[in-house]
């Protein structure tokens, strides 16, 4: 959503409270709109109803219309190729290579449709084991998507434990 009229959402006062040292710059993105900070699922649901993302059901499940696309595509997806993954990857049908250049214009063109759009963090762990689970952060356009990540991902029980997270390396 791009928010030119500067509207607050319902969580603009808590969008905030749980922001990373380890900020989007250093990803490579700047000029965005607001960036809501790893909202809980309450603070999440408010937002896909302000936005109009999606409704709420009487049970309390959410309801999205995702159109004709429901479901990931197993092709679809790509790693890029180079030093560090090219002897570790199971090259395939389903780990399909992608040149570094590639990857770049692709970057350079997300880059581009953020500017001014606001966005969702969610800082998790993949790998239920702690000795061997890793950090990952998702950053995402919808509240919607925002709230898949809390599903799929594991979200650090404490905000001692999720600072301590968002402080390590990228």
């Amino acid at each position: 959503m791009i928010n030119l009229l500067d509207i607050k959402t319902p969580t603009t006062a808590q969008a905030q409270a749980l922001k990373s040292d380890y900020g989007l710059d250093n990803h490579g993105l700047s000029n965005l709109g607001g960036v809501y900070w790893n909202l809980p699922t309450e603070a999440l649901y408010e937002e896909i109803v302000f936005r109009r993302e999606g409704s709420i059901t009487r049970g309390g499940a959410v309801i999205m219309n995702t159109g004709k696309h429901t479901a990931r595509s197993a092709n679809d997806k790509f790693v890029v190729r180079e030093s560090s993954t090219e002897e570790h990857v199971w090259w395939g049908q389903y780990n399909r290579p992608m040149a570094t250049d590639k990857f770049n214009e692709l970057f350079s063109r997300l880059q581009g449709f953020l500017q001014g759009r606001d966005v969702f963090v969610q800082d998790c762990y993949v790998g239920a084991d702690p000795e061997f689970r890793m950090p990952v952060r998702v950053i995402c356009e919808y509240a919607w998507h925002a709230l898949f990540v809390r599903n799929m991902f594991i979200m650090p029980k404490t905000n001692e434990e999720l600072g301590g997270m968002c402080r390590t390396s990228p």
